[in-house]
């Protein structure tokens, strides 16, 4: 029994010598996020929002305002096409569509908003709405 046990571990040692360039390992085992990557900042007078949404067509880019709320859609394209004689060893390239909302807290002048798209990056330049007197006062008829 022991010269089998010893037989295995040589087998496992030479399995784990000749084979280890052939295997491609993940660094890390964590799942990919199916979000958007953002960052948004308080600039006084206005909001601005980064957004990573690298390899997308701008046209496949949605951006909607209600209020204060701020949602991002994209659409990812499906990854280069792979070959039917290939085995995929490893995928991380996301493809279908991501989406963000975001509750800002301020209401955002839709009207005077600004989106850019470059290198990857969607920009958003959100006004703050400036509050206008509500209060009416009546005439008694």
């Amino acid at each position: 029994m022991n010269h089998l046990v010893n037989r295995t571990h040589l087998f496992d040692d030479l399995f784990r010598d000749v084979a280890s360039g052939f295997f491609f390992k993940p660094v890390s085992t964590e799942a990919t996020s199916k979000n958007l990557k953002v960052d948004i900042l308080d600039t006084g007078d206005s909001y601005q929002l980064h957004a990573d949404i690298a390899g997308v067509e701008k046209d496949k880019i949605q951006v909607d305002i209600d209020g204060a709320v701020v949602s991002l859609k994209a659409e990812l394209k499906q990854p280069v096409d792979r070959q039917e004689d290939c085995k995929v060893l490893h995928s991380e390239r996301q493809f279908g569509t991501v989406a963000r909302r975001f509750e800002l807290p301020a209401e955002i002048d839709a009207d005077k908003s600004v989106a850019e798209y470059k290198d990857g990056v969607l920009t958003l330049t959100l006004p703050k709405k400036v509050p206008q007197d509500t209060q009416k006062r009546l005439t008694i008829n």
